[in-house]
């Protein structure tokens, strides 16, 4: 669909008329219920208006979706996260993708900030489902043509797809608000709660150039550990705790207190996705963090009253560039290692 050097049958001059000939489709952006203040966001940052549609509930919780205006022969995208009552949330974007596709879009993107079942991605015991891989194949055969996400838990989910698939890194808005936020940044040292995200937390502290650390932790059950070793010094420093997700807070605010304990001045906790459920808020503000900074893949101004310390890092500036780098057919690369002005 990118207008390039081609030919045209009949035209003497090959730049001739070609805009007659070949027309890049216009974009549309819809937002789904989950998170209308980020797709307004990205919207106002790409100047374009939201399109229009209506999604409602019959009494019994089916979802229902009205695209309110023509999708023919457009470049779509469309906003959901997942987040909130996570099921309704994905069903109502399957069902955006495919009222759109059946619409005759020419092609649908999916951008999903926090990615659904992202933690179910391997089969770790017997009879265990791996349902990314189920909710993969659902927006595949819902007709979605391309998708973008934003730090997925396990990165190889992006090959779950037969579809591109932009896995966008929160890495470059994090390093900034360290360096904007933490005045003693250079005497830190960035800490993984567990050895899964020890990827993450080396590549944060190389770029930082300080040390990191690493806990080592042991779980009887989901959403519960049983003990923690920490790996790495943190006496006399500034204690940075980096991970993808924040649920329940058990795991963070327990390590917080691990590294107080190992002689921390300052504990600040950096997740991407900030879901906070059940006891999640309670613990936070009870814990021994100066901040719980968290991006707002997922809505958290309602959180953000309840939860002082709670800090929130606007990500919207990268979606929607990475939105209108894919609309005009450019490399979305650079926004792995940069935050757009």
């Amino acid at each position: 669909m990118m207008p390039g050097n081609v030919r045209i049958p009949g035209l003497k001059n090959n730049n001739q008329d070609l805009h007659d000939y070949t027309r890049m489709p216009n974009i549309k952006v819809f937002s789904g219920s989950s998170h209308k203040d980020l797709a307004q966001k990205i919207c106002d940052r790409l100047g374009i208006e939201p399109g229009k549609v209506v999604t409602k509930k019959f009494s019994n919780g089916e979802c229902s979706v009205e695209i309110g205006e023509s999708v023919r022969g457009e470049d779509v995208y469309i906003i959901q996260s997942g987040c909130d009552e996570v099921n309704d949330m994905l069903m109502e974007l399957l069902i955006m993708i495919n009222a759109c596709k059946i619409a005759s879009a020419c092609r649908v993107t999916a951008v999903i900030p926090c990615f659904p079942y992202a933690r179910q991605d391997k089969k770790d015991k017997s009879r265990a489902p791996i349902s990314a891989k189920l909710v993969a194949n659902m927006l595949s055969v819902a007709g979605a043509d391309h998708i973008v996400t934003m730090d997925l838990h396990a990165s190889q989910i992006q090959g779950f797809f037969d579809i591109p698939v932009d896995n966008l890194y929160a890495e470059p808005a994090v390093l900034k608000w360290i360096k904007e936020n933490i005045s003693d940044w250079r005497n830190s040292c960035i800490v993984s709660p567990d050895a899964g995200g020890a990827k993450r937390v080396t590549s944060i502290a190389d770029r930082l150039n300080v040390d990191f650390a690493l806990i080592h932790k042991e779980r009887k059950k989901a959403n519960e550990v049983a003990s923690m070793v920490l790996v790495g010094d943190v006496k006399d420093r500034v204690a940075i705790l980096v991970d993808d997700m924040a649920d329940t807070c058990g795991t963070v605010c327990h390590a917080a207190e691990k590294l107080v304990e190992a002689g921390a001045v300052k504990v600040y906790a950096i997740c991407t996705h900030g879901i906070f459920s059940g006891p999640a808020i309670s613990r936070i503000n009870n814990s021994k963090f100066e901040a719980m900074v968290v991006t707002n893949t997922i809505p958290q101004d309602e959180r953000m009253k309840n939860a002082p310390k709670i800090q929130c890092i606007d990500i919207s500036m990268m979606l929607a560039e990475s939105i209108r780098r894919t609309h005009n057919g450019e490399s979305v690369s650079y926004l792995f290692t940069h935050v757009p002005l």
